[in-house]
């Protein structure tokens, strides 16, 4: 295992590529080491330590006895301890180290990973998750502490211990606090007659959900009893994991079916993320994608910002951010609004960082996405969180049907207004890095003579950006404005046509993804003959650019 911006994410079982006791404390002494160095009031300040329900019997390993020799680890050294004393969501890890103002924040849980994996995320004392420089740090000071020190293995002395605190009836009573002034629309929420369905499939997300609904005096949403509880074995899905859509939401449909629910919120199992699904007229369910959820959640933020700020000198201070393979639906909004808009590099790390950095300046950042279903609605959580998104999403359902209007409407009338953003993402499977080596640097020597293709198919490519050797042939100097890295692979193409896709290695799965979109001018476009072109356009570069057959990649199963 190799710890990164993401930390770690591994089977749990024995030997070193896996999550276990002992590399959970060989992990945790390289970070507390290397935080020692960062930070002279380390303890003063401590951290805060949180996990999901994760468990392997097989092997003993859990999340909370991985958080619990994490605790042990620092308390031996003197170093005060936040341990929740039960399951949390993982946005409560960087909500609690901006709240008490801690050095760093580690939560244990592998999100909607397969159930035998777990994961080690971390948070610097910004409140974001860490990036370069601090993941080669914490990996070289992991290194030069492998052997445990004399009492890693003893995790019941913390028990006793002075340094140790249990924040979860604090925090919970603040984060609920704070998310209340998200709220826009109190009267309406006591009155509405939208009724919600919600799974945390088998996760975490059960009863901050609930508490979220009363902190918004909405009437908490029906639970899918079956997936309401916490159970490491994720027993009713293949995949715990509310991306995939419609095999995920299967009890869902069936309790809404029943219930009459018109909308179903899915948590994956650390409510970091969020799916919504909204019943048609038609009888049919819609899964919105996390770019149409992107733009609904966008509109609605600045919308109930405008009402309460009219005076337009206020804006030159708004922005929104999103990720660079995430819809550019935000941009053609903040355009004709005239709030700023800012693209960042993949994940959540990105747009923390960022927006921290924005708020410091007295900016205000009404909201960040990416499209694989992450939202930060409130920015005093800096990364997704997928408890404040399922309850701003009731709530701009409640208000919407005030005016007789679904979610799905909205979403037209927002594409109506500033322009049809279509998109489509899909993956393919690829378990050898030299196949993906090979892939990647025949794009980069397409006709041999070390150019990139200038079609794909009958699509004319008018522009390249490669964020892996940082070359950008829109620029004057031909050099990338993000960030690059030499250890993914990304690039991203422009057609002539108004696409862009970009194809991706993935940080922590066995998949290469690519991201396609069309965005077509506001005003009167036809979006199934748009849906029609970027269908053909994906079609050519898997065709094309993948070329699955020659690489003997899996396609995403359906």
């Amino acid at each position: 295992m190799e710890f990164g911006t993401a930390g770690l994410r591994a089977p749990m079982g024995a030997g070193i590529s896996h999550m276990n006791d002992l590399t959970i404390i060989q992990t945790t002494q390289g970070f507390c080491r290397y935080l020692e160095e960062q930070f002279s009031d380390l303890k003063q300040r401590g951290v805060v330590i949180s996990f999901d329900a994760r468990a392997h019997p097989s092997s003993g390993g859990s999340s909370r006895r991985f958080a619990r020799l994490a605790a042990t680890t620092f308390i031996s050294q003197g170093i005060p301890v936040h341990l929740f004393s039960d399951v949390t969501p993982t946005p409560f890890v960087p909500y609690t180290v901006s709240h008490l103002k801690l050095c760093a924040g580690i939560m244990i849980t592998a999100s909607h990973n397969p159930k035998q994996d777990n994961g080690y995320k971390v948070y610097w004392d910004n409140g974001a998750q860490i990036i370069a420089p601090h993941d080669k740090g914490i990996s070289q000071a992991i290194e030069e502490n492998l052997e445990p020190w004399p009492q890693a293995w003893d995790d019941s002395l913390i028990d006793d211990s002075p340094l140790l605190h249990n924040p979860s009836a604090s925090i919970n009573t603040s984060y609920f606090e704070d998310l209340k002034k998200y709220c826009f629309h109190r009267t309406i929420n006591r009155e509405t007659k939208v009724k919600f369905v919600h799974t945390s499939v088998h996760g975490v997300g059960h009863n901050f959900v609930q508490l979220a609904f009363k902190a918004f005096d909405l009437v908490p949403p029906e639970a899918v009893p079956q997936q309401k509880d916490p159970d490491p074995e994720f027993p009713t899905v293949k995949y715990p994991n509310p991306e995939e859509g419609k095999g995920v939401l299967t009890l869902s449909f069936a309790l809404a079916d029943k219930t009459k629910a018109k909308i179903i919120l899915a948590n994956d199992p650390d409510a970091d993320r969020l799916a919504v699904a909204e019943k048609q007229d038609s009888g049919e369910w819609r899964v919105f994608s996390g770019n149409e959820l992107g733009a609904l959640l966008g509109w609605w933020l600045f919308t109930s910002w405008k009402e309460k700020n009219p005076d337009r000198n206020a804006l030159k201070d708004i922005y929104m951010l999103s990720s660079t393979v995430s819809s550019k639906i935000l941009r053609a909004i903040a355009l004709k609004e005239g709030f700023h808009f800012e693209e960042t590099l993949t994940g959540f790390k990105w747009m923390g960082n960022r927006a921290k950095q924005l708020m410091d300046q007295g900016k205000t950042v009404l909201f960040a996405f990416e499209e694989a279903i992450g939202y930060m609605c409130c920015p005093f959580v800096l990364d997704k969180d997928g408890v404040s998104a399922a309850v701003i999403s009731a709530e701009l359902a409640s208000f919407l049907a005030t005016k007789n209007l679904s979610l799905s409407q909205q979403l037209k009338a927002i594409y109506v207004e500033y322009g049809y953003h279509i998109t489509k993402a899909s993956y393919f499977i690829c378990h050898n890095q030299d196949t993906i080596k090979k892939l990647f640097g025949n794009l980069r020597n397409y006709d041999g003579k070390n150019n990139y293709p200038k079609t794909c198919g009958k699509f004319e490519i008018s522009a390249i950006r490669d964020l892996t050797t940082g070359y950008d042939d829109s620029q004057p100097d031909k050099k990338a404005v993000l960030p690059t890295s030499k250890s993914s692979q990304m690039i991203t193409f422009t057609f002539a046509n108004g696409g862009v896709a970009t194809m991706r290695t993935s940080g922590t799965e066995p998949k290469i993804k690519y991201y396609a979109e069309l965005c077509a001018p506001p005003g009167n476009s036809d979006p199934e003959q748009l849906k029609k072109e970027l269908n053909a356009l994906v079609n050519a570069i898997e065709e094309n650019f993948f070329q699955p057959q020659k690489y003997n990649l899996q396609p995403k199963s359906e």
